[in-house]
């Protein structure tokens, strides 16, 4: 997902990474990543009220953004790790500045990163750049600056399988190898979106957290997701399932959603059905088959 990436190097092997991310939409919101780069960094969670306290405003490119700096220690290996991640939204699209590494590094690099946020140039369109996991490197000079159409990604790949009669076709994002939406429901009709990602996608952590965002849930730890899920037999192997209702993030209205996860040899496949709470639990068994039926 990384658009550009530079590495820091300090003393005695220490280094920092920086990774750009833009990600269309709001994709969670900034409880749910903090908390999400806190765990992290062994760090417990905060609340929302305790949310506003730790956001620094900072320039991004003219832009205004937050600024977020946890740090803690590395749960793996137990060394003091930092994590300094400004974000920034133009035009529909979350820009994600993200840079990790050693406590001293990173404490040495805050000013340089600030300086660096401050230099972005966003040109017209840029802002509306969305670039899929298969996307080639950029430089941070085109990746500021694009202003090509997005490219979707390849069907290549893509799986045969048996599509419900309410279930239409329709244009989907980028991101998307398949969109659908249900026939009937209402407006933002309930839709189920196919995507795919390499190895492990970011894993159930992330994914799971991230769609319980869209739903204005808070994020769980490893092991209250692990009890959230239900495995289930497909021919295309093991299938994590989920599903949590809440209220939808862009539209206000409660809503539900119903989740497949498809681990496939170096990629994994994701299926995601919501809408409607009503609708969704009418198109939950049809949802099911429809992700059996698949064959890759």
């Amino acid at each position: 997902m990384r658009v550009a990436a530079f590495r820091v190097q300090g003393k005695d092997g220490k280094q920092a990474d920086l990774g750009v991310v833009p990600l269309p939409g709001l994709m969670g919101h900034d409880l749910e990543n903090v908390n999400r780069w806190r765990e992290a960094v062994g760090l417990p969670a905060v609340t929302e009220a305790e949310l506003a306290k730790l956001a620094q405003a900072v320039d991004v490119g003219g832009q205004p953004g937050q600024l977020y700096d946890q740090a803690g220690e590395n749960p793996g290996s137990g060394e003091k790790s930092r994590i300094l991640v400004a974000v920034a939204r133009r035009e529909g699209v979350a820009w994600f500045f993200k840079m990790t590494g050693d406590d001293e590094v990173v404490t040495q690099q805050k000013p340089a990163l600030i300086e660096f946020l401050k230099s972005v140039t966003f040109e017209a369109g840029g802002g509306q750049t969305e670039l899929p996991p298969s996307h080639p490197p950029v430089s941070g000079s085109e990746l500021l600056s694009a202003q090509a159409p997005p490219a979707a990604l390849s069907s290549e790949g893509k799986p045969s399988w048996q599509v419900p009669s309410q279930w239409k076709e329709v244009t989907g994002g980028p991101f998307l190898l398949a969109k659908f939406s249900v026939e009937g429901s209402e407006t933002p009709p309930t839709s189920v979106n196919v995507s795919m990602s390499a190895g492990e996608g970011g894993g159930l952590l992330m994914n799971v957290n991230r769609w319980r965002g869209q739903l204005g849930l808070s994020p769980l730890s490893e092991a209250e997701i692990t009890k959230e899920l239900t495995a289930v037999e497909t021919p295309g192997g093991k299938t994590m399932m989920l599903d949590v209702m809440g209220t939808d993030a862009k539209t206000g209205k409660k809503a539900r959603l119903v989740a497949a996860i498809v681990p496939q040899p170096g990629r994994t496949w994701f299926y995601k059905l919501m809408g409607n709470e009503q609708v969704v639990a009418g198109q939950k068994d049809a949802f099911t088959k429809f992700v059996q039926t698949a064959k890759y």
